[in-house]
């Protein structure tokens, strides 16, 4: 009867997935959809009052600039069936497709919703070695996930959590090679998924390119650390040429693609209108991710990271070109309320876990401490599920829940400071300390043990909190602080 059922589902699912393909590749039913769905979306977050009012209008905000980015993408990619088609397969299990049963029956046992999503690294190689990089990544890696047990990770997310959106990392994911498969074998394989690709971009020649739209599933995320002399500064001379070749044969294949900018004290300043102009109007670029530094790996000093005034002009910055441009662009630590606050540890509906090359999982990609091996669970007969259910995991996602745990009485948690290792490394060095997950590498170890590091990240929270709490009960609580 179960199998009967699941069968029924397929067929419904593949049968509305082909009617939005049909009502999509019209220029006009398109555009009709986009309005639809944005009045639903609208109408739907701004009406629901368990959060505070601002939380929802900047949900909504970011959710119809992911529909106008979605759009873009596929006008782009005229001459990119292959992208359009999963384009139309994304939009369908992430918008429209929402009650699957592996969710329904993840929901049953654990009494909660499955994380979103994975962010996995399967590889630390990687052709550059960039200054302050939070994976120590370099030419000299060769750590990697062995390609069976990555694309079991895979299959696992699709069949435990109904999650088909996967995010790579690295290394440079490239040069991801094992048992003769890469990145776009695991594309190939799994049609269904749609997978966001963080890359150096120097390998996209036009013959990458070709195969990116060929498989059609994949978006790079290039990064970039401003314009030329500020890329070139911290990622090599020469780079910032092959990024911008990067982008310009990624935009003749049709291949969608975005940038991902890593924020420091020197060169938060150029978050601003004419650096969006540059990337999206001049070079293609349809979405940005904004990563603050955190000083982990090679940056394991607090002195590049921006400063809390920095922090909350990238917050003002961010909500003005989400608002008036229309361009999807998000901040993991400043767009902490689209997200009611922070999404680590496998949190319920948002949440996320990241596997490393050499198997370890951690909360985040920026809290370095793994307490499980995805190896060993494998070789003990385990899950994902298993996984979830660490203690370390289930007191951080503990620790999400009381920060965030009043609605609207005016006790919601700031999510200006969403960050437990970033924002409240107090809170995070107790849970250290009583479950004592292991340090991912030699840089992380020795974060643990410096007395110094720990209090001047504790004094950076404490700076942080004081320039947005006001903003955050004025504006979000409504409150006169």
């Amino acid at each position: 009867m179960f199998r009967q059922k699941e069968v029924v589902n397929e067929v419904l699912s593949s049968f509305k997935t082909n009617i939005l393909r049909l009502l999509v590749l019209n220029q006009i039913t398109r555009r009709q959809m986009i309005k639809f769905i944005d009045k639903k979306i609208r109408k739907t977050i701004l009406e629901n009052k368990d959060c505070p009012q601002k939380v929802q209008e900047d949900k909504y905000l970011m959710g119809r600039n992911l529909i106008f980015t979605m759009n873009k993408a596929f006008e782009r990619a005229g001459n990119a069936p292959a992208v359009r088609k999963a384009l139309v397969n994304a939009l369908a299990h992430n918008v429209f497709l929402k009650n699957k049963p592996q969710k329904e029956n993840f929901e049953k046992k654990f009494k909660r919703q499955p994380p979103s999503f994975l962010t996995i690294s399967p590889g630390k190689f990687c052709n550059l070695k960039c200054i302050g990089c939070y994976a120590n990544s370099s030419s000299n890696a060769s750590e990697k996930l062995d390609w069976n047990t990555l694309d079991k990770i895979i299959n696992e997310k699709n069949e435990l959590w109904g999650s088909y959106f996967t995010v790579i990392s690295g290394g440079e994911p490239l040069l991801y090679e094992s048992q003769g498969k890469s990145i776009i074998d695991l594309a190939q394989k799994y049609q269904s998924e749609f997978f966001l690709m963080y890359t150096n971009g120097t390998l996209i020649d036009k013959k990458m390119a070709k195969k990116l739209a060929e498989v059609g599933n994949i978006t790079p995320a290039i990064s970039v650390e401003g314009f030329g002399r500020e890329t070139d500064t911290r990622r090599g001379i020469g780079v910032h040429t092959k990024v911008i070749e990067a982008m310009k044969n990624l935009r003749e294949a049709g291949v969608p693609f975005g940038i991902s900018f890593t924020a420091t004290k020197d060169n938060a300043h150029l978050l601003n209108d004419t650096f969006i102009d540059y990337y999206f109007e001049n070079h293609g670029a349809i979405y940005a991710w904004v990563f603050q530094l955190m000083p982990i790996g090679r940056a394991n000093c607090l002195d590049l990271m921006v400063t809390p005034k920095q922090r909350l002009d990238m917050f003002r910055t961010t909500q003005r070109l989400i608002k008036d441009r229309k361009i999807f662009i998000a901040d993991f630590w400043n767009s902490g309320c689209v997200t009611n606050g922070c999404i680590s540890a496998g949190k319920s509906g948002s949440g996320y876990l990241y596997i490393e090359w050499n198997g370890n999982i951690t909360p985040c990609v920026f809290n370095p401490y793994s307490p499980v091996n995805i190896n060993d669970v494998y070789e003990k007969g385990g899950t994902l599920n298993n996984v979830l259910e660490d203690p370390f995991f289930r007191s951080i996602r503990k620790w999400q829940k009381d920060y965030s745990s009043n609605g609207i009485s005016g006790e919601v948690g700031n999510w200006l400071i969403p960050c437990a290792i970033k924002d409240h490394y107090d809170v995070m060095e107790k849970i250290l300390n009583k479950y004592h997950p292991k340090p991912i590498d030699e840089a992380a170890n020795e974060a643990l043990n410096d007395k110094q590091y720990k209090e001047n990240l504790k004094r950076y929270g404490e700076k942080v909190a004081e320039v947005t709490t006001g903003v955050w009960k004025r504006e979000y609580l409504k409150k006169q602080s």
